[in-house]
């Protein structure tokens, strides 16, 4: 496999999902036919694994102008659809670990907040644990309205309702919680806006 499609297997699995062709170009800083060949030939060397590489909107094709409107992620083969919904199935019915309590908290604290939010407050990547608090409807994904390039995770009703409470207001200690939260998250931003700007004086030296 070639460094590039090493690079982007990586950055789908660590993302954990769907990123636009705009969005990897940033990332990868490399044009868009050298990501859409690198799509294409990740998907013939996934072929026959059990991830693959899945394309919402028209697959890519190398060397040409077409299919690079789309979003691409990586996900389970569809053959092993059964499999996959019989394990959906068993970890619905177990108990929620202490990751999972550890980031429903954040969530229901800061009224809903971004992956990058969620990862800086616990210090690792939640992407698997959002995915699976997304299959118990206990979080809603939504368009973030502040950044139409991210998501937000809200708690649903259903949340509530397992926490036995009818608004977030009436969490433990809600107010502190929340300031606390708030201010690691203040943070975040303000690190974020510094590297944006860092960037932009980069590119405008060159």
């Amino acid at each position: 496999m070639q460094n590039l499609e090493k690079k982007l297997e990586a950055v789908l699995f660590w993302k954990g999902e769907p990123l636009s062709y705009k969005k990897l170009e940033d990332i990868l800083k490399v044009s868009q036919s050298e990501i859409k060949d690198a799509v294409f030939n990740l998907k013939n060397e996934l072929a026959g694994r059990g991830v693959a590489l899945l394309e919402n909107g028209n697959p890519a094709r190398p060397h040409d102008g077409s299919g690079a409107g789309g979003e691409i992620s990586l996900g389970t083969s569809p053959e092993f659809s059964k499999l996959i919904e019989n394990l959906q199935k068993e970890e619905l019915n177990k108990e929620l670990s202490k990751a999972s309590l550890e980031t429903l908290s954040i969530i229901l604290y800061r009224g809903g907040a971004t992956r990058a939010e969620i990862d800086y407050i616990r210090g690792v990547n939640s992407s698997f644990i959002l995915r699976a608090l997304s299959v118990r409807g206990l979080i809603n994904k939504i368009a973030d309205p502040k950044d139409a390039r991210r998501f937000l995770y809200q708690p649903s009703l259903d949340l509530l309702s397992f926490m036995g409470v009818r608004n977030v207001e009436e969490l433990p200690e809600f107010a502190e919680i929340k300031n606390s939260l708030n201010s690691a998250t203040q943070n975040l931003a303000e690190m974020s806006q510094k590297a944006e700007a860092e960037t932009s004086e980069n590119q405008s030296t060159l």
